[in-house]
């Protein structure tokens, strides 16, 4: 393939999302959607990748720090073809295909761009992307022959109605050589009502000099423009919709797809079962044969073969579950590993602690993992067994076979098999509560009397 560099436009100042963070900084699936761009570009190897930002640029900037991204700022902004234009110096010197997309689109799949450069040969000059929606409302139509090629590219506003009629929307997004886009951008005009220079008087240009375009077209929801919480919310769902699919064509059995949640590195082995109302968030590994039940929520946790989750359990980052490990109803892991068949099956916080296989964790039982300025690790050995509404003060070691009683308040370190039992000593009254009662029924009866 031909060198190839992209020019990200995400200069707009995205005022319809009456937000303080940058538009294409919003997620999709956990990731903002200019990610979502970067990474299906990056899997064509760009040689240069440019953003050209303009309001709240430094939002940007920092976004892309540790990416191989070259942030161009437009002031003022004058158009979309001025904005492109803003990528030249960057630029400077590349020799190959220079691909113009938005920020607020990025749902553009790298095997679309690859179509895009395929289309262009030594007569062919420019290819413009476009789309057939359900309902044209107001896009610029792109006026096609048979073969691709287009005759003519016009805003809506001033399309005739023979037009109008035409299916084949713009959606912008174009691609050229380096040779003749610079040429072609620095060639369009801003005699218009906004008086601002539009990126598809490049192909209009192009095609005026006698040069051959040519349209590749895509799904709608490819190049669906994002410009309002509406149209993110919408963005979203149809990329879970996608994922959900995905999951389900790829052996992931979900018993209520549109109620399960994921992120954009969500992976779930082979046969794994996912009941109603489940979210994943970032970082999500599940393996083969693994079941999360209803209402749980997954956050940076990894689940072996055959683990089990929930229902109402929350796993979050750090959390693992080893092969056949399992939590119930209302328990929390962070920081966590549950060792090879282990369980803690309700009511329970583990934090920042170690529990080794077949170990049993009853109900109510808190790691109290931090004193107010550090964090300390429980360990928990093989086959113990912590009895219900226990606390364990770490740092503190729970030996392997050892009994921690129902009850108790751990502080120090439990030997291999020992019992630990931290309760105070009972005390009993015989007949004190009868007695308690007789004189308490004689004082509400007096006090009734006396009304």
């Amino acid at each position: 393939m031909t060198k190839f560099a992209a020019v990200i436009l995400a200069a707009g100042k995205g005022t319809r999302m009456k937000s303080d963070l940058h538009k294409v900084l919003h997620p999709i699936g956990g990731k903002p959607m200019l990610f979502h761009l970067l990474d299906s570009f990056e899997e064509l190897t760009p040689a240069h990748t440019v953003v050209v930002a303009g309001d709240r640029h430094e939002q940007l900037r920092d976004a892309v720090a540790d990416r191989n991204v070259t942030v161009a700022l437009q002031e003022p902004q004058e158009g979309t073809a001025h904005a492109a234009l803003m990528a030249k110096d960057a630029l400077s010197g590349f020799e190959g295909l220079v691909m113009v997309a938005f920020g607020d689109c990025p749902m553009v799949k790298s095997e679309t761009v690859q179509k895009l450069c395929d289309a262009l040969d030594e007569t062919t000059k420019v290819a413009v992307l476009g789309f057939r929606p359900d309902d044209t409302l107001a896009y610029g139509r792109i006026i096609a022959e048979a073969d691709g090629t287009v005759s003519k590219m016009v805003e809506h506003k001033d399309a005739s109605e023979d037009e109008r009629a035409c299916t084949l929307c713009n959606s912008g997004v174009l691609i050229a050589h380096s040779r003749d886009i610079w040429r072609l951008l620095e060639s369009v005009g801003n005699d218009n009502a906004q008086g601002e220079y539009y990126l598809p008087d490049v192909a209009t240009n192009a095609i005026a000099e006698g040069s051959r375009v040519v349209a590749v077209e895509t799904a709608p929801a490819e190049v669906a423009g994002i410009n309002s919480r509406a149209e993110l919310a919408e963005a979203e769902a149809q990329w879970q919709q996608f994922k959900r699919e995905e999951a389900m064509a790829a052996g992931v059995s979900l018993k209520a797809p549109e109620t399960v949640f994921f992120s954009w590195d969500t992976k779930l082995g082979r046969d794994v079962v996912v009941e109603p109302n489940v979210v994943f968030g970032p970082g999500v590994t599940v393996a083969d044969h693994a079941l999360v039940r209803a209402f749980s929520h997954l956050e940076g946790a990894t689940l072996g073969e055959h683990a089990k989750v929930g229902p109402y359990a929350r796993l979050r980052p750090g959390a693992v579950l080893e092969e056949g490990a399992f939590v119930g109803n209302f328990v929390e892991m962070k920081k966590a590993t549950l060792g090879k068949g282990a369980k803690a099956s309700h009511l329970t916080y583990l934090g920042d602690a170690t529990v080794g296989a077949n170990a049993n964790i009853g109900a109510g039982t808190i790691t109290c993992n931090y004193d107010g300025y550090f964090k300390h690790q429980t360990k928990i050995g093989e086959r113990a067994f912590i009895g219900s509404n226990s606390a364990l003060i770490a740092p503190v070691n729970i030996g392997a076979d050892a009994i921690v009683a129902a009850g108790s308040a751990v502080s120090r370190d439990v030997a291999d098999g020992e019992l630990r039992m931290v309760r105070a000593e009972q005390m009993v009254k015989p007949g004190w509560a009868d007695r308690f009662h007789d004189t308490m029924k004689k004082k509400k009866a007096a006090l009734k009397g006396k009304k």
